[in-house]
């Protein structure tokens, strides 16, 4: 075991605080970008489940949620031009609205995102994650599903009997994962939404598509483009989430707050950790005299300090890891879906390691009074 490390473990209660402010900077650099990505996922949730691979927007969409998105319905004729495609071998889809929902004696409706789903087995818009008792249960007419979490928002237990848009329906499933922080989802079969009278043959919502070769997704998504002549827009799953996201992060003044939090995340990692391993290194100085006096040089002595700051940071992660998981589960018990983007976790990784690193160069200074003639006094 390294010196630098002995040093963290032995004494630990000294560096506690310069891990603790790493672990507390990303925290604010990750809680709110986690429920912003988990605000985005939540609309693109069917779309993220379902067994296709391309979707199908108008021809002008930009993503998901701006002009000409999933909000904006696309002309029946579309459909039959998807097939002509000879890697497409399944083209359906995704109706959706609002909806009142009244829970059992309830005299207030809550708004609710109604999902749309096929129930036939291997359905393109059933969710990859049912089971067949799932699917099962979804199509019986009038059964809906909800998610655990949204349960006490809109008053209802499994198995009860509400109101949707003046239409009496069952609560017959609990899901997991289909959380949604503004408007509970509301899953249900395109024959209930049928029964409920919502639903439209001559416009449709957005498409999906199945391909023969899922690999090759890029590919036909290109070709479908080509075929478009203006009519409609095709995109790939992964393409179209992060269109969205980067939409969400462009308008309104979500992106600068994001940025607003890593700023002050990274000035408090700074500040407290240069400030506490400072603290420390001087409360150590007499050992950091004797190993010079025994003929240990000053670099090696910088070379322990780097690494010891490179241990808090390590520290630092993990902790926030565990903070994270924590604001996790109460984000589940909230009706608050989190989510994450593997970029923006290796990228806040890495900026809290050159926090603690950093730091610690700050800190080689201290290291100056540490001199062997100071241990004769």
């Amino acid at each position: 075991m390294s010196l630098a490390l002995s040093t963290l473990i032995y004494e630990w209660r000294r560096y506690m605080a310069a891990v603790i402010s790493i672990a507390v900077a990303g925290v604010l650099m990750l809680a709110l970008s986690s429920m912003f990505v988990g605000l985005i996922e939540s609309f693109t949730l069917m779309i993220d489940k379902s067994r296709g691979q391309i979707i199908v927007l108008s021809a002008d969409a930009e993503s998901l949620g701006g002009p000409g998105g999933g909000g904006d319905a696309l002309p029946a004729r579309v459909m039959p031009l998807i097939y002509q495609h000879p890697e497409v071998t399944d083209v359906a889809d995704l109706p959706g609205g609002f909806g009142q929902f009244f829970g059992p004696g309830a005299t207030q409706g809550d708004p609710t995102n109604i999902m749309v789903i096929d129930t036939v087995e291997d359905a393109l818009t059933l969710p990859a994650d049912f089971t067949e008792e799932m699917r099962q249960t979804l199509a019986v007419p009038y059964n809906v599903a909800i998610d655990k979490s949204a349960q006490s928002a809109l008053g209802v237990q499994l198995g009860d009997l509400a109101m949707l848009n003046g239409r009496t329906v069952r609560v017959a499933l609990l899901l997991d994962g289909y959380a949604n922080s503004q408007f509970s989802n509301l899953i249900m079969s395109r024959q209930t939404y049928r029964l409920l009278g919502q639903y439209n043959d001559d416009r449709l919502g957005l498409l999906m598509a199945r391909i023969q070769d899922p690999s090759q997704a890029d590919r036909v998504r290109d070709e479908l483009n080509e075929m478009a002549d203006g009519q409609y827009r095709a995109w790939t799953k992964p393409e179209l989430r992060e269109a969205t996201m980067r939409d969400a992060l462009s308008e309104g003044i979500l992106g600068l707050i994001l940025m607003f939090l890593r700023v002050i995340g990274f000035f408090i990692g700074v500040v407290i950790t240069w400030q506490t391993l400072r603290g420390a290194i001087l409360a150590n100085i007499k050992e950091f005299a004797s190993l010079r006096a025994l003929g240990v040089s000053m670099g090696n002595l910088r070379t322990v300090i780097i690494e010891l700051s490179f241990w808090v940071g390590i520290a630092g992660l993990i902790m926030a890891g565990l903070a994270m998981l924590v604001l996790n589960w109460l984000g589940s018990l909230s009706n608050i879906p989190m989510g994450y983007r593997v970029s923006e976790v290796v990228q806040t990784g890495g900026l809290l390691l050159l926090i603690a690193v950093g730091s610690g160069v700050l800190t080689l200074g201290a290291l100056k009074k540490g001199e062997p003639a100071d241990l004769l006094r």
